[in-house]
């Protein structure tokens, strides 16, 4: 897996086409790299209106599996009630870090614990 990749993202609200994404794209990106099975585009979907919250939440309860922190999980990030974030575990020199997207910083990689410190809660699915 080329790391270096993901660094050209550019973050474009409802973006699905590399390097033109956001947090949900970028998911869907390494997800492919990775060989992992499609996720729906929900291109459509944004965040704004609150579509990409409800459809997340109707995946969450029917369509994925809980997991540790692990290469590849899915981060799911809360803010109060509302699903508003999400982001990719990967492995960088050996330490589990997740690989978000957002429009201040473009890409980052940010250790999980300092990940989870910004949200009210987070889960990790495969």
């Amino acid at each position: 897996m080329n790391l270096d990749k993901y660094t050209l993202g550019q973050y474009v609200e409802g973006g699905r086409l590399w390097p033109f994404v956001d947090c949900y794209g970028l998911v869907l990106e390494v997800r492919r790299d990775l060989g992992l099975p499609d996720w729906p585009e929900w291109s459509e979907m944004r965040k704004a209106d609150g579509g990409f919250a409800r459809a997340c939440d109707e995946m969450i309860q029917n369509s994925v599996t809980p997991c540790e922190p692990r290469h590849g999980a899915v981060v799911a990030a809360y803010r109060g009630s509302v699903q508003d974030h999400v982001g990719i575990v990967v492995e960088v020199n050996g330490v589990l870090e997740v690989l978000e997207i957002n429009p201040r910083r473009n890409v980052s990689y940010t250790p999980i614990r300092r990940f989870e410190r910004r949200f009210v809660r987070v889960e990790y699915y495969r």
